[in-house]
């Protein structure tokens, strides 16, 4: 070789030439690809008068480009194409391999329109070995944006993982913390043995973060393990049971985030110090003494002062109810273990229900034996899912009293806090009657006390809301409003779930719930159905949302006008089909299957997509999938509730979502109310989540004028 710096060694399957400066340790790593071998000479020479040594790598055939890229990481790449378009192939393949390389295009003969050819296929500039000056200069700014544009990148990171560093734990140096990789405990502070009672570090650390955490905290915590080492976990709080070494549960509240233990990923589990608050102590010392001393719940009094503050402010959505709660027999049970022991039965019966109220329910003790709660939820199907959750979970307990085992069962009464005028004493008196019927018929159920039917002032609250709907419908009074649906992947897919509101004159916005029971008993459903759909697609012609997600009521999926309807609509307002979805129930797709195929086979021919909302509580959902033409699904909040203590849930959601997969049906969790939901829906493999915990959905964002 004429140069003695110059060295030539094959690497990878195909032949490869590299020519280095050995005696430089600063080279610059560049790729050459071309035909033949002389350029790459000829640039090394051209950096090396430049006072820029280079470690080149010859390329000849574009297939060996990205095995080179990934080996090289080179800083440059110089592509010497036979013709233009070449320049395209070879960008293509740096943009999967290394998007931030810079191409540079080495020829003869340029103009400046060929350069703007090259340029517009890829290339960052073209050059010429006979331009020697322009050759170094353009070489030389190309290094130069690419390490400054890599340093910034470099710096950018490294602040932000000092910033999340020092906010999870520096801040936090009384934190337990802990560190997993791949379920494992690599590593554990103090705190973190302390809290667990588990001082023996070599207890702790390499074994199974699952020893340290009650069986049926495991799902939510695999999935937020996974979620946040994905980096699809935002500060959210995960509700936990842990077990101490004394084999005492002990409820946390859990922070993730990622971190780094000896130079690998791991995910950072922090659990927050608690500090001394002497105010937080007085107001817990005030609220002791409204509480039931044995189980903790408030007292009567306390309990119906608390309930006339709820329900005198407006439910923001939803349905509100009065559940009242009691244990059937109880007489029975005293006289069977004693009426000192049967204190236990009640204390273990109040933990149950303890458990299974959430956030927003306010339960209290009655008197003796019984229990209220108030249920705020979506819609009268979740409370009466909640209520026979709870009946059989409580059916299936083994309760221990001494050396005795005993099995119970109680019985649910529920009455409807009306939205308008709601008047506390007659809800209770509903749910009491109930409550009364339904342990007369032998207990363990639930009884909805509906006095609707019967109720003469029924027809005159209807007379008055016809014509309320009526006139909203004539003078353009109702209102879209929009509950966003989220991905578990991380991705904003502007999908988001359409819902009413009738304005009243006042400009006040009316629930749905208030007016809806009126329009279905007073066919008025399609009236208010094609509203929607109408003012639907006038915003998704202007704003071009992903997906909107429009309902159908029955007496619409029975009226065989509304695809021709539908049709008309989708050419006046000209907004692509694809952005409206049609979702219809579970519950009237099985029944009305042969007119639900129908109708949607006729939405699919015009573009439209499809959904079944409140899916897996019917009596054939695996039917129903094989049988609609179906885009979505969305799992039933009522079962989406209680997911997160459920194993028989879990595996129920598990085998609908793969089901769903199979057939290329998208899969949305109904009304999800916290971060525990959250990471079991992730672990079970659920597209997309929607409710209270994303978004409140009575926020107005979405209006329509027609």
């Amino acid at each position: 070789m004429a140069n003695a710096n110059i060295h030539f060694r094959r690497i990878g399957p195909r032949r490869h030439w590299m020519k280095t400066n050995l005696n430089e340790t600063s080279a610059v790593p560049i790729v050459v690809m071309s035909a033949a071998r002389e350029p790459v000479e000829a640039v090394n020479a051209c950096l090396r008068r430049a006072g820029q040594p280079a470690y080149c790598t010859w390329i000849p055939a574009l297939p060996d480009l990205a095995d080179g890229l990934a080996q090289i990481n080179p800083e440059l790449l110089i592509v010497v194409p036979t013709e233009p378009n070449e320049i395209i192939e070879v960008a293509k393949v740096r943009d999967q391999a290394a998007p931030e390389l810079p191409i540079i295009a080495l020829a003869e003969d340029l103009d400046d329109e060929r350069i703007a050819v090259l340029m517009r296929n890829g290339a960052r500039d073209a050059v010429s070995l006979s331009g020697a000056a322009r050759f170094e200069a353009v070489m030389l700014r190309e290094l130069r944006a690419f390490r400054l544009e890599r340093a910034l990148s470099n710096t950018l990171q490294s602040a932000r993982d000092y910033r999340r560093q020092l906010e999870t734990v520096l801040e936090r140096s009384n934190d337990a913390i802990a560190h997993i990789q791949e379920g494992i405990i690599v590593d554990a502070n103090d705190s973190w043995l302390e809290l667990f009672g588990r001082l023996d570090r070599d207890r702790v650390v390499a074994h199974p973060l699952m020893d340290l955490f009650e069986a049926a905290s495991h799902a939510a915590l695999k999935g937020a393990l996974t979620a946040c080492a994905q980096g699809r976990w935002r500060d959210h709080i995960l509700t936990v049971d842990a077990v101490t070494g004394d084999a005492t549960i002990l409820p946390l509240d859990l922070m993730l985030s990622t971190g780094q233990h000896e130079g690998e990923p791991s995910v950072r589990l922090i659990v927050p110090a608690r500090k001394r608050d002497e105010n937080q102590l007085a107001r817990d010392l005030a609220d002791a003494v409204r509480r039931d001393v044995a189980t903790g719940f408030l007292l009567r009094k306390p309990l119906l002062e608390t309930l006339h503050e709820r329900i005198s402010t407006a439910a923001s959505g939803g349905v509100r109810y009065i559940a009242q709660i009691r244990i059937d027999r109880f007489a029975t049970i005293e006289k069977d273990v004693g009426v000192t022991a049967s204190e236990q039965v009640l204390l273990e019966f109040a933990e149950l229900l303890r458990a299974h109220v959430g956030n927003r329910d306010l339960p209290g003790r009655f008197g003796g034996v019984g229990f209220i709660v108030l249920l705020e939820r979506g819609n009268d199907r979740d409370v009466e899912a909640w209520a026979e959750q709870f009946v059989a979970q409580t059916g299936k307990h083994l309760f221990h009293v001494g050396a005795k085992s005993l099995s119970v069962t109680c019985t649910i009464g529920l009455g409807r806090v009306p939205h308008a005028d709601p008047v506390l004493d007659a809800a209770i008196d509903d749910a009491l009657e109930a409550c009364r019927r339904g342990r007369q018929r032998g207990g363990a159920q639930v009884l909805v006390l509906d006095r609707a039917d019967a109720d003469t002032r029924v027809q005159g609250y209807d007379q008055i809301w016809v014509k309320h709907i009526k006139a909203a419908l004539q003078e353009n009074r109702f209102r879209l409003v929009q509950q966003p649906i989220a991905a578990l992947g991380g991705d904003d897919m502007q999908m988001y779930d359409v819902l009413v509101r009738m304005i009243n004159h006042q400009g006040k916005e009316i629930l749905p719930s208030e007016f809806m029971p009126a329009a279905e008993r007073n066919g008025m459903l399609v009236a208010i159905d094609r509203w929607v759909i109408g003012a639907a697609l006038a915003f998704a012609a202007n704003t071009q949302p992903g997906c909107l997600f429009v309902r159908l009521a029955r007496d619409s999926v029975l009226d065989t006008t509304l695809p021709d309807w539908i049709q008309g609509q989708l050419k006046a307002a000209r907004t692509q089909p694809m952005r409206l979805c049609f979702q219809i129930t579970e519950e009237i797709a099985g029944t009305y299957q042969r007119e639900v195929l129908q109708l949607t086979k006729k939405l699919k021919q015009h573009g439209l997509r499809i959904a079944l909302e409140r899916f897996g509580s019917g009596r054939d959902p695996g039917g129903l999938l094989n049988a609609l033409p179906l885009d979505f699904i969305k799992i039933d909040g009522a079962i989406v509730q209680s997911l997160s203590d459920s194993s028989e849930l879990q595996q129920k959601v598990r085998g609908l979502t793969e089901a769903a997969q199979r057939r290329k049906i998208e899969t949305i969790a109904e009304r999800v109310e916290d971060a525990n939901t959250m990471a079991v829906l992730f672990q079970l493999g659920v597209q997309y989540i929607q409710g209270n915990f994303i978004h409140e959905p009575e926020e107005v964002v979405l209006k329509a004028e027609r």
